[in-house]
């Protein structure tokens, strides 16, 4: 009996290692910017990817306003946004190369729509700087919840709670006190560029839902997305600008500094392209959340440094409008927390509107009917 028990034993204790093995082998591996953070513990994961996201985040920040905030860019600004493309194409496949090949799960049609999408966005993004400052374009970009729960309400026929909706009151608050600071004080303000921006929210807005839509249905990688949105985006800009002259244009004025243009678009490229890689590693690690208060942070910290290395005009309603902007992003992600939640005053009064309606409408409908029968 007694061997019979360490026979028991020893094969528990077999099963138990294996379980381990196991376990530790179908641990998930996470990467960031082809390093393996596997092994690492949470926090310095966490912290790993959160330097990431600030350095390669403000370094595009800086290298997007050096580029396009000057005049002379502005006839050109399509030539530097198909240069910028085809290097972040060149960076995709470029990953996919080192960790896996890509193989296209999603139909080209479907492809050929978000390749549209993506150049209306960074197209209207990247002009809206030679109308608007930096710091407002930023704040614009941030309030992508408005068209994005429109989109999603025609396209994916979403329902929203109740926070949602403060949160995109708030937020259209803030944006309009953000963007009268802006009129009033900066020399370079135009109207113009809020509607170029606004154009590059709703691209924006339609091509979120499009993409979750296809990457759902399909099971398709990031990797795979960015690659043929880009080069599909890059045959639609030569074409563009080829017949208009831009790329014409485009080609002798890089050609007046080519180093320091195309040195600059390459560092632009690069950085917008590693911190997306950090934001949707830090997703991955941290969840929404924790990600969205790394950008915002990210964000705020941007919009400081271009007031110190850019000279413009500041206000303090700078200050107060964009950080309603940024309540409403919190609210906004609350919401998502707690979709049914909904304040146990404001409820009340809801319920008290109502039975006030409805002892109304019987009052009335008694009264429509004692007056035909009189008649």
């Amino acid at each position: 009996m007694e061997m019979s028990s360490d026979k028991m034993n020893s094969v528990k204790e077999t099963f138990i290692r294996i379980d381990d093995e196991n376990s530790r082998t179908s641990k998930t591996e996470i990467n960031i910017l082809c390093f393996d953070i596997t092994n690492y513990s949470q926090l310095t994961q966490f912290l790993c990817c959160s330097i990431f996201v600030f350095i390669f985040y403000l370094a595009y920040g800086y290298f997007l306003e050096l580029i396009f905030a000057k005049p002379e860019v502005k006839p050109v600004s399509l030539y530097i946004t198909l240069v910028q493309f085809m290097i972040t194409m060149l960076l995709s496949y470029g990953e996919s190369w080192i960790r896996n090949p890509i193989k296209r799960k999603v139909p080209l049609k479907t492809y050929a729509v978000l390749a549209a999408l993506t150049l209306g966005t960074m197209s209207f993004s990247n002009l809206a700087l030679s109308y608007l400052n930096y710091p407002t374009q930023l704040i614009f970009k941030s309030c992508k919840l408005i068209p994005v729960m429109m989109g999603s309400i025609i396209i994916m026929r979403k329902r929203y709670s109740f926070w949602d909706y403060v949160a995109a009151i708030v937020m259209c608050v803030g944006l309009t006190m953000f963007t009268l600071a802006d009129s009033s004080t900066s020399p370079n303000f135009d109207l113009i560029g809020v509607l170029v921006i606004s154009l590059a929210l709703l691209c924006d807005a339609i091509i979120g839902n499009v993409q979750e839509k296809a990457m759902k249905q399909y099971q398709a990688s990031n990797n795979e997305v960015v690659f043929y949105s880009y080069a599909i985006a890059c045959v639609y800009l030569v074409c563009i600008t080829g017949f208009s002259g831009i790329l014409v244009d485009g080609l002798a004025y890089g050609a007046e500094t080519p180093v320091e243009m195309y040195r600059n678009i390459f560092l632009l490229s690069l950085s917008g392209y590693m911190g997306l890689q950090a934001v949707l590693t830090l997703v991955r690690i941290c969840g929404a959340t924790v990600a969205v208060t790394v950008t915002t942070m990210r964000k705020a910290l941007s919009i400081i440094i271009s007031f110190l290395l850019f000279s413009k005009p500041f206000v303090f309603q700078y200050v107060w409008s964009g950080s309603l902007v940024v309540l409403a992003i919190y609210i906004n992600h609350y919401s998502k927390k707690h979709p049914h939640y909904v304040p146990a005053s404001l409820s009340s009064c809801w319920q008290q509107i109502r039975n006030y309606y409805d002892s109304e409408y019987r009052y009335l409908k008694m009264k429509t009917k004692m007056y035909t029968d009189t008649v």
